[in-house]
């Protein structure tokens, strides 16, 4: 088995298959990761059988997704957020709920347990960070009301997938879940209070002393991002709640940008095995059970989302291009939808179609979504010269 017996074979698959495929996707104006879900497909066990073994690849990969919420946590800034707050708000909650009933009616249309329908509720309320940032020209992202609004947005929306992933988490033991739920919401605030004490008395006076030694603050965020992640652990939490903590301890702090910055390619790095992994994992048996279902959730939120964010956004007086152009940039499903599934099933809230209908939908949507802005709007990976934004 090459995933278990060589580990450089594997790396040796997915990176030169990743610079293959991407290639591709950017000819065929998608979105990088869409290309490395193909790839997954593909050369895992239900594809060319190449890598059979995912699961040892997803463990290196959920490295990718502790990066990911640590990075979403130094942006949370609070002086970005509270120039567009009221706003970002009223329409996060409002779309949110909107989503939420609209996926719990498609999961009771197609006969599944309140639970699940639940559970389908949750992945359809979010929209896709990576999309959304990823094919945002950088100039938007740091200096245009769009940025601004988008990044608000998303990560209102990221606060409360990581409190659904909490939930999730504490409801997975069933005999005690009263008893989880009292200690994870314990944990929750004593872990912040004693991650923010660190961060603020000894992590700052360490970066203002050496913050002129790159290597030395890249190895202390490093640790620091990590630490936290296995404190959390301990505390009965999550890796990645105890990530997205992390981060938003050091969120004020000026050297923040630069760290988010220093941590890019190594995020990228991790977030390739993580895509690749999710599309290896995907059990092709099961989509014939689900296809149905996948394609009416995905159609759902490609053709809904964009005018519901046009039409909330139009109510809080953005122009009508400015409101167009948002909506489509978060007509998607998101990876955090994803990691629902994973830690649902993982706690035998769902069953293993559910988990493959969240998963099938969300890559339709990506694949849509990405091809759908790459085509219409200003991205770095724009084939038009014309929309082609760094």
């Amino acid at each position: 088995m090459l995933a278990s017996d060589s580990i450089i074979y594997s790396m040796f698959l997915i990176f030169t298959g990743a610079a293959v495929v991407a290639t591709l996707a950017l000819y065929a104006r998608q979105a990088l990761p869409v290309g490395y879900i193909v790839l997954g497909l593909c050369l895992g066990p239900w594809g060319f059988g190449l890598v059979t073994d995912p699961d040892v690849i997803a463990d290196v990969a959920n490295i990718g997704i502790i990066f990911l919420l640590f990075l979403l946590g130094l942006n949370l800034e609070p002086n970005d957020l509270r120039r567009v707050f009221r706003e970002a708000i009223a329409v996060t909650a409002i779309s949110c709920l909107t989503f939420g009933v609209l996926g719990i009616a498609i999961g009771g249309l197609f006969g599944y347990t309140l639970l699940e329908c639940l559970v389908v509720g949750a992945a359809m309320m979010f929209s896709s960070t990576i999309i959304g940032l990823k094919l945002l020209p950088t100039t938007a992202l740091h200096h245009q009301r769009m940025g601004e609004i988008i990044v608000s947005i998303l990560l209102l929306q990221d606060i409360v997938a990581v409190f659904i992933l909490l939930l999730l988490q504490g409801a997975g033991d069933a005999d005690n879940t009263a008893v989880n739920m009292i200690a994870l919401v314990v944990s929750l605030p004593l872990l912040f209070a004693v991650v923010y004490l660190i961060a603020k008395h000894l992590l700052m006076r360490l970066f203002m002393r050496f913050d002129q030694i790159r290597e030395y603050v890249f190895l202390l965020t490093i640790g620091w991002c990590l630490g936290v992640a296995e404190g959390a652990e301990l505390l009965g939490l999550s890796r990645e709640i105890g990530a997205f903590m992390a981060g938003v301890a050091l969120a004020t702090n000026p050297i923040a940008r630069f760290i988010a910055e220093s941590l890019k390619p190594l995020r990228d790095f991790f977030l390739i095995m993580f895509f690749f992994a999710l599309g290896a994992s995907f059990d092709m048996r099961t989509l014939q059970d689900v296809a149905l279902a996948a394609v009416l959730f995905a159609g759902a939120a490609v053709l809904i989302k964009p005018y519901l964010f046009k039409v909330l956004l139009r109510r809080e007086q953005e122009t009508e291009r400015l409101a167009g152009e948002i909506g489509v940039r978060l007509g998607q499903i998101s990876e955090f939808s994803l990691l629902i599934a994973v830690v649902a099933a993982n706690s035998l809230l769902i069953s293993a179609n559910v988990a493959s209908l969240i998963k099938a939908a969300t890559i339709v949507t990506f694949v849509v979504s990405s091809y759908w802005i790459v085509l219409r709007y200003p991205t770095p990976i724009a084939l038009d010269p014309k929309l082609r934004r760094d």
